[in-house]
C-alpha cells in the first residue's frame, strides 16, 4: 500500500510488459520466479485502480512471494526484509526488461533508480587512508541510545576514531560516510531488536524515537563535508560546555550530601524560617498536670496494688508511732522532658542584632542563588537551541526529503501486527491503513502509535521522498485534453480489461448472493404460515394411577417438529411448482 501510493512506482508497475521472449519457457530461474510475480502484481495494482469491491485479495502475488522465504510459513518476517526481497524481485524483472531494449548502451533500470543511492565511505584503517564508493537500497539505523532521527544517522555516518581522519601522523582507524546521491524515494530501516544473551532470544526495543515530517538531508552530502565537520566540531564543545553547565545546576537543584537531596534555595528558606522562629517552651508533663485529680485525694477507681503502696491505713496504726513511708518509683514524673525545651525547632539564645544580620544574609544568599539558577537554566536553553539551529541555515536546507510512510509494528520480537500511515499528497492529510481499514488519520495519532515509548507499537521502517520531485506523487494527464486521468483510465489496456472481468464477477457474486437472501427469506415467510397443531389434552389420571407420568424428551419434540417442517415445506414448493405462487398465497 505503501508504494501503491506513490504514483510513479504505480505506473511503472501497470505499464510492464514482459519482455517478448518471456513468452515461451522462461530461460533462468529469476524470469520463471520473476515474470509471473511481476504478472500478479500488476493484476493486484490494478485492482486497487478499479475494483468495485471493498478490498482486494492480495494472496496469489504473495504466495509467490513467499518462495523467496526459506523458514516456516508460521513465523512472521521481518518487514524490511519483505520490502527487501519484494524490491530485489521488482529489480531483476525491470532488468529483464532493460537488457531486451538496451540499444548499444548500458540499461537503465527504473527500479534501481528510484530506491538505491550511493555513498562514499572515507576512513583509515591501520594509518592508512581509503575511499570506497558503496551503493545502498534501505538505510539500516540503530534506535537504542537515541532519541530522534538525526542522532541515529549522525551515529551512522561516523565509525570509530574520525579524529584520525583529519591527522597525518594516526594509527588510529574509524571511516565517515557521505552520502554522494540520494534516491528519489529513501527508506530507513529502524533496527528495534537486540539479542538477549542471558535469556538466548531477541527483544524488541521499545524506546521513543522521534522523526520529523520535513528531514533535511544537507549535513549528510559529500559536497557539504567541509561545513558539516566545523559545524560537528563547534556541536561538540558546545555539548561539552552543556554537561558543565547541567552539573553546576543539578548541585544548586540537589544540595546536600546525603540519601536525601533539597534545592538549595529550599535549605536557605528553611534556614531563614528557623532563625526567625521563636521557642514556645510548653511541657506535655504540664498539660497532663492540669487534669490530674488534686493533692491528698484518692482516685474514684484505685488499683489494690496502688492502695498496698500506700501502707496501711492511720486507723490501723498507734498515733504515737512514726509514720513508715516506702520510696515511690515514679518514672514517668522523674523523667519528664526539660520545662525550657522549645516544642518546635528554635534558636535558644539570639539577640535581635544577630537576627538581624542573618536574616540579610539568608535573603541575599537566597537572591543569588535563585538567579545563578535561572542564569544556568537560561544558558541550558540557549545552547540547546543554538544546537538544534546549527543547520538551519539557508545552505544546510537544499535538500529536503517528505515523510510519505510510515510501517508499525505492534507486539513482541516475534509476533505482532502492522499497519501503515500513507501521506495523501493530494489531499494534505495522513491515513491509516489497517488491513481492509482505511481510515482518516492525524499527525498525532501518528505520534503516538510510532515514536514508541507509550506502549509496544513503534515505527519500524520509515519512508521518505524527495519533496523536490513532484513526479514521484504528480497525477497522470490526458495528453490530447489536459485532464487529469482518474480511475480506469489510468490502466493499460490489458488490466483495463481484467478489471471489468473481475468487477462483472463481483456483480455475479452479488445477484447471486442476493438470490439466496431472498430464497431463504421465502423459506423462512413459509414456515412461518405453517399451521400448528393443538397440543393433545392430557389423559385423565385414573383412580390409583400416579399424579405424573414421563414426559417425552426436548430432543424428541424437536425431531418431530423438523420433520414435520421439513414435510409442510416439500409439499408446499410441490404446490408452487404446479399451480404457481398466486396460488399458494390464495390458500
Amino acid at each position: 500500500q505503501s508504494l501503491f501510493n506513490l504514483l510513479e512506482f504505480r505506473r511503472l508497475v501497470l505499464n510492464f510488459n514482459p519482455p517478448a521472449n518471456a513468452q515461451d519457457l522462461p530461460r533462468n530461474q529469476k524470469e520463471h520466479r520473476n515474470l509471473p510475480f511481476m504478472r500478479e502484481l500488476r493484476y493486484l495494482f490494478a485492482l486497487l485502480v478499479g475494483s468495485k469491491r471493498k478490498y482486494v485479495d492480495p494472496s496469489r502475488a504473495v504466495e509467490i512471494l513467499k518462495d523467496a522465504f526459506k523458514s516456516n510459513d508460521s513465523q512472521q518476517q521481518d518487514v524490511s526484509e519483505f520490502t527487501h526481497k519484494l524490491l530485489d524481485w521488482l529489480e531483476d524483472a525491470f532488468q529483464i526488461k532493460a537488457e531486451e531494449e538496451r540499444d548499444g548502451e548500458k540499461p537503465k533500470n527504473p527500479m534501481v533508480e528510484l530506491f538505491y543511492g550511493r555513498f562514499l565511505a572515507v576512513g583509515v584503517l591501520e594509518g592508512k587512508k581509503f575511499e570506497n564508493t558503496e551503493m545502498f537500497g534501505q538505510y539500516p539505523l540503530q534506535v537504542n541510545g537515541f532519541k530522534d532521527l538525526h542522532e541515529c544517522l549522525e551515529a551512522a555516518m561516523i565509525e570509530g576514531e574520525i579524529e584520525s581522519l583529519h591527522s597525518e601522523n594516526s594509527a588510529k582507524s574509524g571511516q565517515e560516510h557521505w552520502f554522494t546521491e540520494l534516491p528519489p524515494v529513501l527508506t530507513f530501516e529502524l533496527s528495534r531488536f537486540e539479542f538477549n544473551q542471558a535469556l538466548g532470544r531477541p527483544e524488541k526495543i521499545h524506546n521513543k524515537l522521534e522523526f520529523p515530517p520535513i528531514l533535511y538531508l544537507d549535513r549528510y552530502m559529500h559536497k557539504n563535508r567541509e561545513i558539516t565537520r566545523i559545524k560537528r566540531d563547534e556541536i561538540k564543545r558546545l555539548k561539552e560546555y552543556l554537561t558543565v553547565l547541567q552539573q553546576r545546576l543539578e548541585r544548586y537543584l540537589s544540595y546536600g550530601s546525603g540519601p536525601k537531596r533539597f534545592p538549595l534555595v529550599d535549605v536557605l528558606q528553611y534556614a531563614l524560617e528557623f532563625a526567625s522562629s521563636k521557642p514556645v517552651c510548653t511541657s506535655p508533663v504540664d498539660d497532663l498536670s492540669a487534669s490530674a485529680p488534686a493533692s491528698g485525694t484518692l482516685p474514684a477507681q484505685t488499683s489494690p496494688s496502688t492502695i498496698e503502696q500506700q501502707g496501711p491505713s492511720s486507723s490501723d496504726v498507734p498515733s504515737t508511732s512514726p509514720v513508715q513511708r516506702s520510696v515511690i518509683h515514679k518514672p514517668f514524673t522523674q523523667s519528664r522532658i526539660p520545662p525550657d525545651l522549645p516544642m518546635h525547632p528554635a534558636p535558644r539564645h539570639i539577640t535581635e542584632e544577630e537576627l538581624s544580620v542573618l536574616e540579610g544574609c539568608l535573603h541575599r544568599w537566597r537572591t543569588e542563588v535563585e538567579n545563578d539558577t535561572r542564569d544556568l537554566q537560561e544558558s541550558i536553553s540557549r545552547i540547546h537551541r543554538t544546537i538544534e539551529l546549527m543547520y538551519s541555515d539557508k545552505t544546510m536546507v537544499q535538500v529536503p526529503y517528505r515523510l510519505h510512510a510510515v510501517l508499525v509494528h505492534e507486539g513482541q520480537a516475534n509476533a505482532g501486527h502492522y499497519w501503515a500511515y500513507i501521506y495523501d499528497h493530494h489531499q494534505n492529510r495522513w491515513m491509516k491503513y489497517n488491513d481492509i481499514s482505511v481510515t482518516k488519520s492525524t499527525w498525532e495519532e501518528l505520534e503516538r502509535d510510532s515514536f514508541g515509548g507509550y506502549r509496544n507499537a513503534s515505527a519500524y521502517c520509515l519512508m521518505y521522498i524527495n519533496d523536490k520531485e513532484q513526479y514521484l506523487i504528480q497525477e497522470e494527464f490526458n495528453k490530447e485534453t489536459g485532464q487529469i486521468l482518474v480511475g480506469m483510465d489510468t490502466l493499460p489496456s490489458d488490466l483495463r480489461d481484467y478489471v471489468k472481468e473481475d468487477n462483472k464477477r463481483f456483480e455475479k457474486e452479488l445477484e447471486e448472493w442476493d438470490a439466496e437472501i431472498a430464497q431463504k427469506a421465502q423459506q423462512e415467510k413459509l414456515l412461518s404460515q405453517i399451521p400448528r397443531a393443538p397440543a393433545p389434552s392430557p389423559a385423565p389420571v385414573q383412580a390409583g394411577e400416579p399424579e405424573y407420568l414421563e414426559q417425552p424428551s426436548r430432543t424428541d419434540i424437536s425431531k418431530h417438529l423438523k420433520e414435520d417442517s421439513v414435510q409442510a415445506i416439500n409439499k408446499a414448493l410441490a404446490e408452487q411448482e404446479d399451480r404457481g405462487p398466486e396460488a399458494i398465497m390464495d390458500t
